[in-house]
């Protein structure tokens, strides 16, 4: 490894060896040739003059990419996909001169990309599907515990930490129907010539427009898609980049929250991430244990949403058939979106594979709140002793402002239910007011309400998609 030169964070630190073969110029180039296999096995089928020995040598090399010639061909005609035409025809001589016919190199580099983005969201959607399990456990696991609830970062009704998991998770699911469609509806460009007419192909074939109608939907069921665009300039639409990296942002905005929520219930001691034995949270203050993972799932995921503003910019830019303004920013947009969405996704399995939760702190401080929630049901009680309910609602009013006065001016214990027991309005003993504070009773229907979720959508989808669980991330850094 060099260290006098930039490296990418993306390939250092967070992405897996997996996504970075599918962005790296092997991948790439092996690619190219499967198109050029898949153009030469169209055109014969389709009646050009093209023998079965040419394919064969072709299909032959299609993974033995001989570099040396390429980049040196490439450092004279400042062009690299003529350069990898001319490296294959070195080792196909027989195949020499009907590689790339009628094509144009968006043939074999729009066609590429739209592959390796199917092949990264492959990579995306089987790890989503298991943050998603892991997710689903845990809210099952968690579903019936009573925990403070929050609106506005202040104390609210509670709920529970399984059906807060749940939000976590719902979003998530979100996003895989929106990966799902947007990766199923990805067509391949075809061949369509300089500006998506198929000029070429006219000539090649004789003006036979049955024929010409052929050759996209050829090629598409050769490279594992089921069509083509049906229009197209030169390129493809960059309105496909844009959907495809909205997908990548959607999953980056919902494991943000997530992480975020973490960040927060662990200041609160209430829930951990997972924390190594020699993991070191601070250089200087030795005790700390700072939420690194779900920091860096937030600054990582940052990143991803401001990249899809990309390929939106470029879309909206291209001028008529073909510029080559999207170009640069294509090679750098498309790929560290994928690589950063695949490190976010492994650190998201990290932290949910191994969140601690804190009981005990969690009831500590619910029940720290609890009287002013239950201030209604010890109402009731105390109406059902005889008492006026305008009278005891102003008392308990009251009573409410002095507690809230003594746990923020003077530091002191939430002593609401004393002040009431002590209270001759109220007529309740602390065994009668104690009756009020369990926390079960102030959850509502969450636990049922994460029952029915994971039962109804979460876990069909992932009997669905069974084949794909059992993924655990390798966090290295």
């Amino acid at each position: 490894m060099s260290k006098d030169r930039y490296e990418s964070p993306l390939s250092a630190r967070y992405a897996s060896k997996e996504m970075q073969y599918v962005f790296s110029p092997d991948n790439k180039f092996k690619t190219w040739r499967r198109l050029w296999v898949a153009l030469a096995e169209t055109e014969k089928e389709l009646g050009l003059a093209i023998t079965d020995e040419q394919i064969d040598e072709l299909k032959s090399h299609v993974d033995d990419i001989n570099y040396e010639v390429a980049n040196a061909r490439e450092k004279e005609v400042r062009h690299d996909v003529m350069a990898h035409v001319y490296a294959y025809g070195v080792q196909c001589p027989k195949a020499k001169g009907i590689i790339h016919l009628g094509a144009t190199s968006c043939y074999v580099g729009d066609n590429t990309d739209i592959i390796l983005m199917d092949e990264a969201l492959s990579i995306v959607r089987k790890k989503l599907i298991n943050v998603i399990y892991e997710l689903r456990n845990f809210a099952d696991k968690y579903k019936a515990l009573p925990t403070l609830g929050f609106t506005h970062f202040q104390p609210a009704q509670p709920t529970t930490v399984g059906k807060r998991a749940s939000l976590w998770l719902q979003e998530f699911m979100m996003d895989l129907e929106d990966l799902d469609y947007v990766k199923n509806s990805l067509k391949l460009l075809g061949s369509k010539g300089t500006t998506g007419t198929q000029a070429s192909f006219l000539e090649l074939f004789e003006g036979d427009q049955e024929t010409i109608d052929k050759i996209d939907p050829l090629i598409a069921k050769k490279m594992g898609f089921k069509d083509s665009y049906p229009v197209s300039g030169q390129t493809y639409s960059r309105k496909v980049d844009t959907r495809v990296l909205n997908v990548l942002a959607g999953i980056a905005a919902s494991a943000h929250k997530m992480s975020n929520d973490i960040r927060l219930l662990q200041h609160l001691k209430e829930v951990e991430e997972p924390f190594e034995k020699s993991q070191i949270g601070s250089s200087a203050m030795a005790y700390k244990r700072n939420p690194m993972r779900s920091e860096r799932i937030a600054s990582l995921s940052r990143y991803i949403m401001v990249d899809a503003l990309n390929p939106a910019i470029t879309s909206s830019t291209q001028w008529f058939e073909r510029t080559l303004d999207d170009s640069a920013n294509k090679r750098l947009s498309v790929p560290e979106g994928f690589l950063a969405t695949d490190g976010v996704l492994d650190l998201c399995l990290n932290v949910v594979d191994g969140l601690v939760v804190y009981p005990k702190v969690i009831e500590k401080r619910l029940r720290a709140e609890l009287p002013f929630m239950a201030t209604e049901n010890i109402m009731m009680d105390a109406v059902k002793a005889g008492g006026d309910r305008q009278e005891l609602h102003e008392r308990i009013r009251e009573l409410s402002m002095e507690a809230g006065r003594n746990v923020k001016e003077k530091g002191l214990d939430n002593n609401l239910l004393e002040l009431i027991e002590q209270d001759p309005t109220f007529n309740l003993s602390q065994e009668d007011l104690q009756k009020a504070m369990d926390p079960a009773k102030y959850i509502g229907r969450a636990k049922e309400q994460v029952d029915s979720y994971l039962h109804n959508c979460v876990d069909k989808m992932l009997e669905e998609n069974k084949k794909d669980l059992g993924v655990k991330a390798n966090i290295s850094l």
